[in-house]
């Protein structure tokens, strides 16, 4: 059995704060399983985080209060935790008498970022360059990705939304993946998609993996993968944290030219042989106009 993860990495609505909307899927096989969870769970044990979900965009945002503390970075860890939430205590008590707005919106962020504020922002990133090694390392994993340009995505005439395409493109190159490796093994072997959960897609994406089960999709009948996904807490499940820090990787590179990250996991995407010496990118593709020079465009 081949499990596939999948997160999503900005918004599928247009035109959006984002101009790319991402969904990405780590593919392994069920007995690399606890290697993969054990490699995750060394990692936020280095880091302190051993029971904190590694939510890369929130771990990568600069938390203000630190640089207004003074020799944070001297502190070891339990006192930088006292000195940012006693300041942050403060903060909300300010902002609750002068600003609900943004006495609610800081109250989000704090609670999305509790975990790390005893890491520096470079300690926060190396956490997260880490974890990319980590996948990196993962020589039986497949990354599959569909990358959204939303500003050349047109709905009308894709007759289906941002989040949909992504979805089926991530189901077709997954299920063509499971079919090329049962060739050589006289059982089939089977996938499931195991998803993020994301409430407002769940009930849409279930019915559309049912459609795909009777009809197939636009690409390919699906013989390989079973079920429909499974949608979980990210927060319980190391290896879809494993999948956001992908999907992330993928949209800082196309909005921000971001490459180390990207370069990380980009090694795990799905090849197939394209001559001597030479592999072409199957997996990851940029929905974008003819002509880009991005690296994906280029491999592919």
């Amino acid at each position: 059995m081949i499990l596939c993860y999948i997160d999503e990495s900005g918004t599928s609505v247009i035109p959006g704060n984002t101009s790319h909307f991402i969904l990405a899927g780590i593919a392994i096989p069920d007995y690399h399983w606890k290697d993969c969870d054990r490699d995750i769970f060394l990692l936020k044990k280095k880091w302190g985080i051993d029971d904190a979900e590694i939510h890369t965009a929130w771990m990568l945002r600069p938390y203000l209060e630190q640089r207004k503390i003074t020799d944070f970075d001297r502190m070891d860890w339990n006192r930088r935790r006292i000195e940012v939430m006693s300041y942050r205590k403060n903060e909300l008590y300010r902002l609750q008498k002068t600003n609900v707005k943004g006495y609610h919106q800081a109250k989000k962020n704090y609670r999305k970022t509790e975990d790390y504020i005893h890491l520096t922002f470079d300690e926060r990133k190396s956490v997260v360059r880490e974890f990319s090694q980590i996948i990196a390392s993962w020589g039986f994993a497949r990354l599959f990705a569909e990358c959204i340009d939303k500003t050349f995505f047109n709905p009308s005439i894709a007759s289906q939304s941002v989040d949909e395409q992504a979805f089926e493109q991530i189901v077709s190159r997954f299920e063509h993946y499971l079919q090329i490796i049962s060739r050589s093994d006289p059982n089939p072997i089977m996938g499931m998609l195991i998803h993020d959960n994301n409430e407002t897609v769940a009930k849409r994406l279930t019915e559309l993996m049912m459609k795909f089960h009777k009809k197939g999709t636009l690409w390919t009948n699906v013989t390989n993968i079973i079920e429909t996904p499974l949608f979980v807490d990210s927060q319980l499940t190391c290896m879809v944290q494993a999948a956001d820090v992908c999907s992330y990787a993928l949209r800082r590179y196309f909005e921000n030219g971001e490459e180390e990250l990207l370069d990380n996991i980009y090694v795990r995407a799905d090849r197939i042989s394209a001559g001597t010496d030479n592999e072409k990118v199957v997996g990851v593709r940029h929905y974008t106009k003819s002509g880009c020079t991005c690296k994906i465009c280029q491999s592919r």
